[in-house]
């Protein structure tokens, strides 16, 4: 009886604190110290408010961050920052969702977030395994199972993704998204006979959704049966003659086995649906332009389709171009500059019309057109800089130069940039040079030709890699003098040239010209042989100075050869050249 009442007396003292001590407690052992979990719910409260209602990310950050550092296992702070974007790396939003997620494994949220944040990383393995515990903790998600899915694939396991597919449909029944990825991993696995078999149950299961017999008719056409391919596309135009995908699955079917005439009948009635949209149909025509070949060779179909879209967006600027560039092809280019005049009062005005039209009559040489379009273009677009360029290209064109400078000079005055000026410098040198060649005294060839060289320093002077002013530049030293320092500069230009456009054989032969007058003709004669293989107009210019460096070098007879493909070639000096034919003979 007496140990009882002691045990008793000790518990009673344990449990109201009675022990006799002669310290107080907070003299011999410190206070526990707990997280202060309310003031972290405040900011985390606070750092929601911020970030759904006023959409602040960057202050909810911060109220996000103070809650995790009061309390550390604030796991839907630490969520949220997962979400909105890290401060540093994407590794660290990794991290941010790691920690939510191994605080509550159970929450599908923060287990989908980690999983995403792993994907993004390309951390696929660790992804896989993430996505394997959301699909048991979110089993009616069946967008888990087609990530799940993909993760197998990726890893080389598709016959696991098809089990995983195959366990999904016996859950929620014939799923689209699943079933096409199914028939993907199928027919990668080349299990095509199933692929078909799940195919036709889809159809039969539900016979009058067209694309259920355009993915049949897909199979088919993989499995190289084209005549059930066809049979299935069939029915699915019954069920709906003008639907989309099953017009453009079977455009594509055609495409791919080269039938352009059916391929461009079933383009056709694409086009006069509805339904598919206008810069889709543009697409698809300018994807069938752009292969020279076909587009010979189907030229009339690809007009219909052009006129069948007019028909329907007569004043659809990219609809307007198609038939315009057409016409242009077809060789009508005066019924394609009549076309664009008639949309020159569409509106609102189109500039590029404008532009299409001064072109055009540059082309056919008729300088008071231009005059008149660039006046009508000017009064709508006055600051626009190519306006006054195109009026001095079609006076440079006829050869009225001296016309052609002022308008050149008005462009300057809108030119936005120095990229530009120097271009317009590059023009009027242009003109100033082809003015000298028509001069018919020494003195006025010498002031243009004088006046052209300071334009091109103006050029360059505004960009110095004006690769044309600096061809030009050094090509016409080398014509006028045979000044070593001079061709120095001018070698330094043509260098420089090449450096900018190494593969245009304008160039080259600029700088093979000018290694010929400072005598390095060995150079002359490997540069001259590149421009010669990279050009594709058989210019008599190029033969000339070629056949003129291999007579420096003493090999007469190729020199002969090269200077008789000038004359072949149509040189404008032809006379000359035979003189110097006739001199190269005589030598021994």
């Amino acid at each position: 009886m007496k140990r009882l009442f002691v045990i008793l007396f000790l518990c009673l003292g344990f449990s109201t604190g009675l022990i006799p001590r002669s310290e107080p407690l907070a003299a011999t052992e410190p206070e526990m110290q707990w997280p202060d979990s309310l003031s972290a719910v405040r900011s985390y409260t606070d750092g929601l408010k911020r970030l759904i209602l006023e959409r602040d990310t960057v202050e909810a950050r911060k109220l996000f961050v103070k809650a995790t550092e009061i309390d550390s296992t604030c796991a839907p702070a630490w969520y949220y920052l997962s979400t909105i974007g890290p401060a540093g790396s994407n590794s660290e939003a990794t991290e941010e969702a790691r920690r939510a997620y191994a605080l509550d494994s159970l929450n599908k949220w923060y287990v989908q977030q980690y999983g995403q944040r792993l994907l993004r990383e390309g951390r696929f393995d660790e992804g896989r395994a993430i996505y394997k515990r959301l699909s048991r903790l979110d089993p009616n998600n069946p967008d888990n199972l087609r990530i799940l899915a993909i993760l197998y694939q990726q890893a080389g396991m598709p016959y696991t993704a098809v089990d995983l597919l195959d366990s999904a449909e016996m859950r929620f029944g014939k799923n689209p998204i699943l079933g096409t990825m199914k028939r993907q991993l199928l027919l990668q696995t080349g299990q095509f006979d199933r692929a078909l078999e799940e195919a036709r149950q889809m159809a039969e299961a539900v016979p009058y959704d067209p694309e259920n017999h355009v993915i049949l008719a897909e199979l088919y056409a993989a499995s190289g049966r084209d005549s059930m391919a066809i049979a299935a596309y069939n029915r699915a135009l019954e069920i709906d003659s003008a639907n989309v995908p099953a017009l453009a699955s079977l455009a594509d079917f055609y495409n791919k086995r080269s039938d352009s005439r059916a391929y461009l009948s079933v383009s056709k009635r694409l086009f006069k649906n509805e339904s598919l949209p206008l810069a889709e149909k543009v697409r698809i025509l300018k994807q069938l332009t752009i292969d020279q070949r076909f587009y010979q060779n189907n030229f009339f179909q690809i007009g219909e389709l052009i006129w069948t879209l007019l028909l329907r967006y007569p004043e659809e600027k990219e609809v307007v171009e198609l038939q315009g560039t057409h016409l242009i092809l077809s060789g009508e280019a005066e019924q394609a500059l009549a076309f664009y005049k008639r949309h020159l009062d569409d509106q609102p005005p189109q500039l590029d019309y404008y532009r299409m039209v001064i072109d055009m009559e540059i082309f056919f040489k008729r300088p008071d057109s231009v005059d008149l379009y660039v006046g009508r273009a000017l009064r709508i677009f006055p600051n626009e800089t190519d306006l006054y360029v195109s009026r001095g290209h079609a006076q440079a064109y006829v050869g009225n130069n001296r016309q052609a400078i002022p308008d050149y000079k008005r462009a300057l005055k809108y030119a936005d940039s120095d990229s530009l000026r120097s271009q317009i410098w590059g023009y009027i040198g242009d003109a100033y040079h082809q003015m000298g060649e028509q001069a018919e005294h020494a003195s006025a060839q010498a002031k243009y030709y004088r006046k052209c060289f300071e334009a091109y320093d103006e050029a360059l002077r505004y960009n110095y890699d004006n690769a044309l002013v600096l061809n030009n530049y050094a090509y016409f030293t080398c014509e006028q003098t045979d000044d070593p320092k001079r061709l120095d500069r001018a070698f330094g230009m043509a260098a420089r040239a090449i450096e900018l456009d190494e593969n245009n054989s304008t160039t080259l032969d600029t700088y093979a010209w000018v290694l010929f007058k400072l005598g390095r003709l060995q150079e002359a004669r490997r540069v001259m042989q590149q421009a010669i293989s990279f050009d594709r107009s058989e210019s008599s210019e190029l033969f000339y100075h070629y056949g003129e460096i291999l007579a420096a070098l003493g090999e007469n007879f190729m020199a002969e050869v090269y200077l008789r493909k000038a004359i072949e070639a149509g040189h404008a000096d032809s006379e000359a050249i035979e003189k110097r034919i006739q001199e190269l003979k005589t030598k021994p």
